[in-house]
């Protein structure tokens, strides 16, 4: 039997593991929901993107998704606590740089309960987009981000094209990609 408890406890550890490097489990939603899941978030793929606007807490102004229709539009929901977060932020910040001339517009929306750290946590990352604050998480109801990172690139159109749940190493080649395409 002592065996059994340790498999067990290895196989926890091993996906625990696991589920630190990918994403930092489900946003929550005040909607009634629960939490959402992947699965919500794909529902969203070639659907007009949920309109939101909110006031950036990093100077940056007011973003909005209306205020972005004819560019490509990256939403990112993360969270100060997200350690994929931080790795993914320099990432976007390299896309953001590379592309923003070509048309596209990043808007990084915190699930955060409080929004205290967001600014720190955004020049910690070298972010210079909008970084928004989902009070009451109203914003997320809308768009039922998986997991943090839950990264979601809109056409020119406004209708969601790709859904990134979580982050790993090198997914950021493949959002350059899409984005590319949609330029």
């Amino acid at each position: 039997m002592r065996t059994h408890s340790h498999v067990a406890v290895a196989a926890l550890a091993i996906a625990s593991s696991f589920a630190g490097l990918t994403g930092c489990g489900a946003a929550s939603s005040e909607s009634g929901d629960g939490a959402g899941n992947a699965g919500d978030a794909k529902g969203l793929i070639n659907n007009p993107a949920p309109d939101f606007a909110a006031n950036s807490v990093n100077g940056k102004g007011r973003a909005a998704v209306k205020a972005s229709s004819g560019k490509v539009l990256i939403v990112d929901f993360w969270a100060t606590w997200c350690e994929p977060c931080k790795k993914s932020f320099p990432k976007l910040q390299e896309l953001f740089v590379k592309y923003k001339a070509s048309g596209m517009d990043l808007i990084a929306v915190s699930e955060d309960d409080e929004n205290s750290g967001i600014p720190d946590f955004g020049n910690t990352f070298g972010a210079k987009f909008p970084l928004v604050w989902d009070d009451g998480k109203s914003i997320a109801a809308k768009w039922k981000p998986g997991s943090m990172p839950s990264t979601f690139i809109v056409d020119k159109k406004g209708i969601v094209r790709f859904v990134h749940s979580g982050y790993h190493d090198g997914e950021e080649a493949e959002i350059e990609k899409e984005v590319k395409s949609l330029l």
